[in-house]
């Protein structure tokens, strides 16, 4: 099974083609399969590395700030995490991570926010946060807690955030916090705080199954100027919002990377294992199952890439990323489950590749809108078109 295929699809351009064949080849010899104990130090080389090779300037808006276009092209975002994730599942984090942390920047900041902070993120020369998440408010974003009040020129943040990714390696954190403009979610605004900042503090570091840098962060009268809060007071729902619909696609085409690379690993493990005489490929019930996998990995490209095309296009593609998130996420679970199942023994053994993938893609069904939002978003939007 090719994994560039779909590239014929007519949903690419050239240019698409094009870069997909050569990250492809790029991340082959950089990055595929590098693995270790120290996930902060490996997640900064990889920021480097993919700094170095260009490939950020696709995570960031504007050229004259480093970006690859004015916009960011959903598509091109998309198939650097598939192919990313397909090789290596820190490597996805790492670039998506300078997206998502920086992307309130690209949409709302001003030319001199994005000059300080887009230049050096697309470069590979410092590391973003999005830090949104709360003990008490993950999908219920307008339930936070973490709260600013003016001091003059500064704000001065009280309260915390978790399950922040680069929590503790990011040079600078996007800040969403309570302002009080007006009730629930029109009274957020967000700020860059850049780290070292007093008041700001590491509370805890978090570990989970696909290890990768996660904190809990507290904020102690951290005074942050005026200068750093992005778009107007109050707008910072709308702000978070906007970013989390460029890159919510994008965490469905991470989930067809990691289901790509199981498929690479259930059918090399298929033809190559012998069994009563013959292999795991020759038994019908193995074809069965490679089938199914097959199939749930072109469904998901399809929605993934519709969603991408139709973005790009100036669309509103609300229902239509959260359907692909939704099939990717869902559907990679049940293809690595199915590579898992072929290896056998083997596949539940610490750092066997479907090993890692299954505890890579469990994080990927929650974060982002968990699959129950993702379901009440496409409820909700086809109850509000209906006649």
């Amino acid at each position: 099974m090719n994994p560039l295929e779909h590239l014929r699809w007519p949903f690419f351009e050239p240019r698409h083609r094009e870069f997909s064949a050569a990250l492809d080849s790029w991340a082959q010899s950089t990055v595929r399969d590098v693995h270790g104990h120290d996930v902060d130090a490996q997640c900064k080389q990889l920021v480097q590395r993919l700094g170095e090779g260009g490939w950020l300037r696709h995570a960031v808006a504007g050229m004259v700030y480093g970006g690859a276009a004015e916009t960011i092209d959903t598509r091109m975002l998309c198939l650097a995490r598939e192919t990313l994730a397909r090789h290596n599942g820190l490597a996805d984090f790492a670039f998506a991570m300078q997206g998502l942390g920086s992307g309130a920047i690209s949409l709302a900041g001003t030319a001199e926010q994005k000059a300080r902070w887009l230049t050096q993120v697309a470069a590979g020369k410092a590391i973003s946060a999005f830090a949104l998440s709360e003990p008490d408010a993950g999908s219920d974003v307008a339930a936070m807690q973490c709260a600013a009040h003016i001091d003059g020129e500064h704000a001065v943040l009280n309260g915390e955030k978790t399950w922040i990714s680069n929590g503790g390696i990011a040079d600078f954190y996007v800040v969403f916090c309570r302002t009080g403009e007006a009730p629930g979610a029109r009274g957020i605004s967000a700020f860059v705080v850049e780290a070292g900042t007093a008041g700001l503090e590491i509370a805890e570091r978090i570990d989970v199954i696909a290890p990768h840098p996660l904190a809990r962060l507290r904020f102690t009268q951290c005074r942050v100027p005026l200068g750093h809060r992005i778009g107007a007071a109050g707008e910072g729902f709308k702000v978070a919002m906007r970013t989390l619909d460029v890159f919510r696609t994008s965490v469905a085409a991470a989930a067809l990377g990691f289901a790509r690379r199981a498929m690479e690993e259930g059918l090399t493990r298929a033809k190559g294992r012998p069994m009563f005489g013959q292999h795991l490929a020759d038994f019908q019930l193995t074809q069965a199952k490679l089938a199914q996998m097959a199939l749930t990995i072109d469904s998901a490209a399809l929605l993934v890439y519709r969603a991408a095309w139709e973005r790009d296009q100036g669309l509103n593609v609300t229902r239509q990323a959260a359907m692909a998130k939704l099939a990717a996420t869902e559907g990679a679970q049940q293809v690595i489950d199915a590579a898992v199942q072929l290896f056998g023994g083997l596949g539940v053994v610490s750092g066997v590749t479907v090993e890692r993938l299954y505890r890579e893609i469990r994080s990927l069904r929650i974060y982002e809108g968990a699959t129950e939002v993702q379901q009440l978003i496409i409820g909700r939007d086809l109850i509000k078109e209906a006649p």
